[in-house]
């Protein structure tokens, strides 16, 4: 008996003495984020916080608590930061570059984090006594959340009540110019921008299949058959980078690369341009919207153009976000709430529910060495910029227009919408996906279908 007081006297005195020297002994903060050059209200005092209570398991090489020096510890905190970092990296995120905002996605994430209270993990709390965010501290990062969304990502029209929502409903109308939209759509359909002349950008992006080929992988000249899906053409234009790894900048730079890929169109602008200068309405229709003609960088403009012109608003959630409470049925309302829980919203922000970042596929398990067969498309962003941190990460897709767009995912393996959401409980949501939740959520999903040109898509 004696032995056993003993025993859970050590435990208890070991209990208190790591907290204790933790609320003594802390890690030095780092400026990372706090150094950051903006007018963003509130920024600075958020900074503040995050880098006290957050940056050492959301940013790579931080300094840790002095027990990380002890080995059991130590494996317990390096694997808390690798999922930290993984989730976001907060040095990256809060700092984008020149003026540019913090994404719709870091947003979320942050402010999901802040709101629902599973940050920091109850395990790491145990250990460090202030490391909960306090009421304000709470108040003072969504204040600031609500701040940066209202300036640079609130759709116009939104109703009130939803102004602050993480997603967003698609504007009504686009800026494009109509002759160059009219032009680029020709460009967009035109087999002779393929080797053979028998593929066009329409042949894997058909409007008529929600922009895309509706196909596990696309079959180009000679019929080569790709290993990556086809990501949708609806709505492009609001993607903050293009392709699943995010190597083309933009619309325009992205249209250079299936004309040159061996695989897809076969061919090269030096072999396009002639085939297209034989056609008089076509260098003429160049002659009159650009200053130097039928060029290879005057086709990529007007089908990025195009491109920029295919947005599928007036889908009945938008409806909904824009004020009408009737547009969507109280189930469906009940699915985005569990998509809201769930974290979806995290990473499928803003207009386009995705498309906005770059984000890790199997974040609670290993969804890659599930399915077997790992090969370099698996890679992700790594494949671009060759960082180990970027490895397994891609693009967003989009949840815009889903009932039209299956199979899913980057490597097409999902069937259904209700297989798709049933992996990403499985592998991406931070508390568990029940049956009766996923089908709720596959509910509110296909209230997301728009509309094209004033028709339904």
């Amino acid at each position: 008996m004696k032995k056993l007081l003993v025993v859970i006297l050590v435990l208890v005195v070991l209990g208190l003495v790591f907290p204790i020297a933790n609320l003594v002994v802390k890690p030095r903060v780092n400026p990372l984020l706090s150094s950051r050059q903006t007018d963003e209200t509130g920024y600075a005092a958020v900074a503040a916080i995050l880098e006290k209570k957050c940056l050492v398991c959301h940013a790579p090489d931080q300094e840790l608590p002095f027990y990380a020096n002890f080995p059991i510890a130590r494996d317990l905190i390096t694997r808390d930061v690798k999922a930290g970092t993984a989730f976001i990296n907060l040095v990256d995120e809060l700092n984008p570059g020149g003026n540019a905002p913090v994404s719709e996605s870091a947003l979320a994430m942050i402010e999901y984090s802040a709101s629902s209270g599973s940050m920091p993990p109850a395990r790491y709390v145990v250990l460090h006594w202030d490391s909960g965010l306090s009421a304000n501290e709470k108040k003072v990062i969504l204040d600031w959340v609500k701040g940066v969304r209202a300036k640079h990502y609130q759709t116009p029209g939104v109703a009130p009540e939803f102004a602050n929502e993480a997603v967003q409903p698609i504007p009504l109308t686009h800026a494009q110019n109509m002759e160059k939209v009219a032009l680029g759509d020709k460009m967009f359909h035109d087999v002779r921008l393929s080797h053979d002349n028998t593929l066009s950008c329409a042949s894997c992006h058909g409007l008529d299949k929600g922009g895309t080929d509706q196909k596990q992988f696309s079959t180009g000249i000679n019929n080569q058959v790709g290993d990556i899906n086809s990501p949708t053409v609806f709505n492009s234009g609001f993607q903050f980078k293009q392709f699943w790894d995010g190597r083309a900048a933009d619309l325009q730079e992205q249209a250079d690369g299936p004309v040159n890929n061996p695989i897809e169109m076969g061919s090269n602008w030096g072999e396009a341009i002639p085939k297209l200068q034989a056609d008089t309405e076509v260098v003429a229709a160049f002659a009159k919207l650009y200053p130097d003609g039928l060029t290879s960088t005057n086709v990529m403009n007007a089908i990025a153009v195009f491109e920029h012109s295919l947005i599928t608003p007036n889908s009945r959630f938008d409806k909904y976000l824009m004020g009408d409470a009737n547009a969507i049925t109280p189930e469906e309302k009940k699915g985005y709430e569990e998509f809201k829980e769930h974290g979806c919203a995290t990473c499928h922000a803003g207009k386009l529910l995705g498309g906005c970042s770059f984000e890790k596929i199997g974040l609670k398990g290993d969804y890659l060495g599930d399915r077997g067969n790992v090969i370099k498309r698996d890679n992700g962003r790594f494949n671009v910029t060759q960082k180990d941190s970027d490895r397994f990460r891609f693009k967003v897709p989009t949840l815009r227009n889903l009932d039209k767009t299956a199979p899913y995912f980057h490597d097409g393996t999902q069937a259904t919408l209700l297989d798709a959401v049933r992996m990403m409980g499985k592998y991406q949501s931070p508390m568990p996906l029940s049956d009766q939740d996923a089908e709720l959520i596959v509910k509110f999903l296909l209230t997301l279908t728009g509309e094209y040109n004033g028709k339904p898509l």
